[in-house]
């Protein structure tokens, strides 16, 4: 496969995946329902965030998958996460359970940590491009939990 076709298939998978989860829980989004804790952005600025970070993911996928730097376990690791990633909005928007999702948040935040460091063990770049997707889940584990605490 030649790395274009590389590029674009590892970017065009979290970005549709994403879009398809927007797509089903667009109807319960309540956030601006939500009483918000301090620093609570927008809600404009959500999608703009993910759509940027799933492109900073499909672009350090790809470039270990077109240097032919991946493992199956790797693989796993970024897949697993990924899943991890679209479950969290259904948890959290469709069924409401806040609480289970700051706990599921915090699975997603081990596993992007432990992916970023994979990743830059294999490829600098691969991983220091992690580094925004990391700080935001982090960041969205203390929205999670603030508006558990807030709202109930």
């Amino acid at each position: 496969m030649s790395k274009i076709k590389i590029y674009i298939r590892s970017i065009l998978i979290p970005i549709t995946l994403g879009a398809l989860v927007g797509f089903l829980t667009a109807g319960s989004m309540d956030y601006q329902s939500l009483q918000k804790p301090a620093l609570a952005p927008p809600g404009i600025l959500f999608p703009i965030v993910w759509s940027i970070l799933y492109v900073l993911m499909g672009i350090s996928y790809g470039i270990l998958k077109s240097k032919r730097l991946l493992e199956p376990a790797l693989s796993a690791v970024y897949y697993i996460q990924l899943g991890v990633n679209l479950l969290w909005p259904i948890i959290f928007f469709m069924l409401k359970w806040r609480l289970f999702a700051f706990i599921w948040i915090l699975l997603l935040d081990a596993l992007v940590a432990v992916m970023t460091v994979l990743f830059y063990r294999k490829d600098k770049l691969a991983g220091l491009l992690q580094l925004p997707y990391l700080a935001w889940v982090l960041f969205a584990s203390y929205l999670n939990l603030s508006f558990f605490i807030l709202n109930g």
